[in-house]
């Protein structure tokens, strides 16, 4: 285990692209787990927690009424059980969303369920919103550190699998109700491709019916723990403007705080004739960053210039993470960028949007 031990430190260092091809050369979805645990037990040692964190500057960052630290996100899918939060912190984000969460544990579709595709800095997953289950999720989350030292956190929550879609509103409730003591905000995600009809929620009639329980049910809680959590709703990149601009209205009529654009996208052709790019599931990388500016460039023109707008997907590069901000987001989140660019990623981001914003 001592090479292995050393490889992980050299991970979170970053010489990360001499760990990467030994990262790649394992199965992408033991790979993630392999590099979560690794950081959570350096985090935990003194002597080596120094040596992993990215040290940033402040931008202090308005958010659906939060002061962030920066406004470079970690988008949720990372730690779907809120196991790696003060971990995960030490790479510098101003925000951390965890989940997706669903009631009940469910294991998720069978595996492999997680592929890279190198050549075009892409992944494909179709993980179907495996975890642990809320019970567990809220433990985790208990246990962390992170908001009491000012990190703010997002919760991200989903429906069960053998939940009928018609029902789906029951599941995203029971959530809200479980997290809301224990979030700074809440993500609604009805927008991952990889849970049978989870995306007919985005309709008009169906979305609308959803938030206005949402709201009622916020509302409730607001008034029983004597604070407001905001309220963010995941969308897809595979809509057209009319969808987009149905969406906006209702997020609006039914008070929701903000909008986090966008989830994977189930277009093929920027990765046609790959290996792996007929697997079924959510792309994420590149081509997402495209299509998202053009679904956040459509939010900030229908919502007007103070809903709160999280744009993700596809981000690279500082200069992607500024083209998002230029688009009309107020912060940004990462996901696959770090899986092909490492930590230092989340620094680049921070301080390309400081020069946008100087």
């Amino acid at each position: 285990m001592g090479w292995f031990y050393s490889l992980s430190v050299l991970i979170m260092l970053n010489p990360y692209k001499i760990a990467r091809p030994i990262l790649f050369s394992m199965d992408a979805e033991k790979a993630h787990h392999t590099t979560l645990q690794r950081l959570k037990t350096h985090y935990n040692n003194p002597l080596l927690r120094s040596l992993i964190s990215n040290h940033i500057a402040p931008l202090p960052t308005r958010l659906m009424g939060l002061t962030l630290q920066n406004p470079v996100g970690l988008a949720a899918g990372l730690d779907k059980n809120g196991e790696y939060i003060d971990a995960l912190s030490s790479m510098g984000f101003g925000f951390i969303e965890v989940g997706t969460v669903t009631p009940r544990a469910q294991p998720g579709n069978p595996q492999p369920r997680m592929f890279r595709i190198p050549s075009k800095e892409c992944l494909i997953n179709r993980m179907g919103f495996n975890n642990e289950g809320l019970e567990t999720f809220l433990n985790n989350v208990r246990q962390s550190t992170y908001r009491q030292k000012g990190g703010i956190l997002g919760l991200n929550l989903g429906k069960n699998a053998t939940t009928p879609i018609e029902k789906a509103s029951e599941d995203y409730l029971i959530g809200l109700a479980g997290v809301y003591p224990f979030a700074d905000y809440i993500t609604i995600n009805i927008s991952s491709p990889n849970t049978k009809n989870l995306r007919a929620l985005q309709g008009e009639d169906e979305l609308s019916q959803l938030l206005r329980q949402l709201q009622e049910k916020r509302l409730a809680l607001a008034d029983e723990h004597q604070r407001y959590v905001p309220i963010a709703i995941k969308i897809a990149p595979d809509m057209d403007e009319d969808q987009v601009s149905s969406i906006a209205h209702l997020l609006i009529t039914h008070k929701m705080d903000g909008v986090i654009a966008t989830n994977t996208t189930l277009s093929r052709d920027y990765v046609k004739g790959l290996p792996h790019a007929e697997e079924a599931g959510g792309l994420s990388g590149p081509p997402v960053h495209e299509m998202s500016l053009k679904v956040i460039h459509k939010l900030r023109k229908e919502l007007g210039k103070d809903f709160a707008i999280i744009g993700v997907g596809g981000i690279m590069s500082g200069k992607q993470a500024v083209e998002k901000i230029q688009a009309g987001a107020n912060a940004v989140q990462l996901y696959t960028g770090l899986v092909y660019k490492g930590p230092r990623l989340v620094k680049e981001c921070v301080e390309s949007i400081r020069r946008h914003h100087s």
